[in-house]
């Protein structure tokens, strides 16, 4: 049986504020089963890694024998998240919500036990609530507890719109709460202001709070901005297991700690042995070379994993390609030429850009299988297969 303790510090584990804690620990304290809610908009029907970080830590509750509420955003998703946005976002319509909520109860289910989830839709309450009732839960907030968020305030700062369907979307986020009947909510630290609106409300209720825990939001494979499919620096978890491999075993030595905490299912204990293993002298290569054969088996299989290296340029002849080939788009806003070290780079095929212009140098870099000129520059809106040194491969898209 698990102690409080040990369950705590499985919670604690890659997550960036837990509010509040001590709150929290006479919850686990009671030994009763904690409702544990976390929602998502169907806004795009693919998930990436960055998604994960959340859904790993809601198999955690699973782990510890907690409800989980997996809550389909419907309704909110057809507001549309004003979260982060300088603009107005543009509302989903039903079909759109339906066909991407349709895929992301497929892909969640690679991380989360079917038999242990409750999937939910805020349309069920939120669909029958009256115009009546909306007023009055729009009248628990004022417009100043609003612009205390701060993507609202930096747009009345600078005099951009802000629509007044958008302040309803904490509201409503909050009131799925009270509705569920939540015990812990979980989102990323971009969600702070929501997931606090739902103690709000809660409180309002009669119910007792929900704890709020943000878990971080995962880096990209370029180290530097949030994991995106437009930024091309993404691990989509239904990508080819070949694709996934090639893309964590070459992302930068800098980044693989914080991919193991956030997405891997090994304890800290070993992780930590890994890390004593690089001081002395392992390559970071064959630890990456571990974390991505995890991954690849979570969401392909076990005997995927054990092949995904041929897919991503392991032991292939001169001149081959491998079986299956990543596909991977880059934009270079406002460029219709891009040096060929800088798509390489971006592509996640080096680990640096220097590291480019040396490999290039060398003439060990092919594109469209001919060794490229330094000099050469490629155009928007083409696809070419490239080839960095002896394993690292990708047709690459200029968007």
């Amino acid at each position: 049986m698990t102690s409080v303790a040990e369950a705590l510090a499985l919670i604690k584990r890659g997550t960036e504020e837990i509010l509040v804690e001590d709150e929290l620990i006479k919850k686990l304290e009671s030994g009763r089963v904690l409702r544990v809610k976390a929602g998502f908009d169907p806004t795009a029907p693919d998930l990436h890694l960055g998604h994960t970080v959340l859904i790993n830590k809601l198999r955690h509750f699973q782990e510890l024998g907690h409800h989980v509420m997996f809550l389909i955003g419907d309704f909110t998703g057809r507001i549309g998240d004003p979260t982060g946005k300088n603009v107005t976002r543009k509302p989903l319509t039903e079909e759109d919500v339906a066909r991407n909520a349709k895929t992301y109860t497929e892909q969640v289910f690679k991380i989360l036990d079917p038999a242990k989830t409750e999937v939910c839709f805020n349309s069920d309450w939120m669909g029958k609530m009256t115009a009546s009732e909306m007023i009055e839960l729009a009248a628990q907030q004022t417009v100043a507890r609003m612009l205390e968020r701060d993507d609202f305030s930096k747009r009345y700062k600078g005099n951009q719109s802000i629509s007044i369907h958008e302040f309803l979307y904490p509201l409503v986020q909050g009131y799925d709460s009270v509705a569920m009947r939540a015990d812990v909510e979980l989102g990323g630290t971009d969600q702070k202001f929501n997931l606090l609106m739902g103690r709000e409300l809660q409180k309002g209720a009669g119910q007792e709070p929900q704890i709020c825990i943000t878990v971080p939001i995962l880096e990209g494979l370029d180290g530097v901005q949030k994991m995106s499919k437009s930024l091309g620096n993404y691990v989509g978890i239904n990508d080819a297991p070949g694709e996934m491999f090639g893309k964590i075993v070459s992302m930068p030595d800098s980044l693989m700690w914080r991919y193991f905490e956030l997405l891997s299912f090994r304890p800290m204990s070993d992780i930590d042995a890994m890390r004593v293993s690089v001081d002395q002298g392992v390559n970071p290569r064959d630890i990456k070379i571990e974390l991505a054969r995890e991954l690849v088996a979570r969401f392909h299989g076990e005997e995927a994993a054990a092949n995904a290296h041929k897919g991503a340029g392991n032991r292939l002849k001169d001149g081959e390609l491998p079986e299956d080939l990543p596909e991977v788009t880059v934009d270079f806003e406002g460029q219709e030429e891009v040096p060929v070290s800088a798509v390489i780079n971006k592509a996640g095929l080096t680990k640096n850009s220097k590291a480019a212009r040396d490999m290039l140098t060398a003439g060990s870099v092919k594109v469209d299988g001919k060794v490229a000129d330094p000099a050469l520059k490629l155009q928007k809106g083409n696809t070419y297969v490239c080839q960095a040194g002896k394993k690292q491969f990708a047709k690459i898209t200029l968007a």
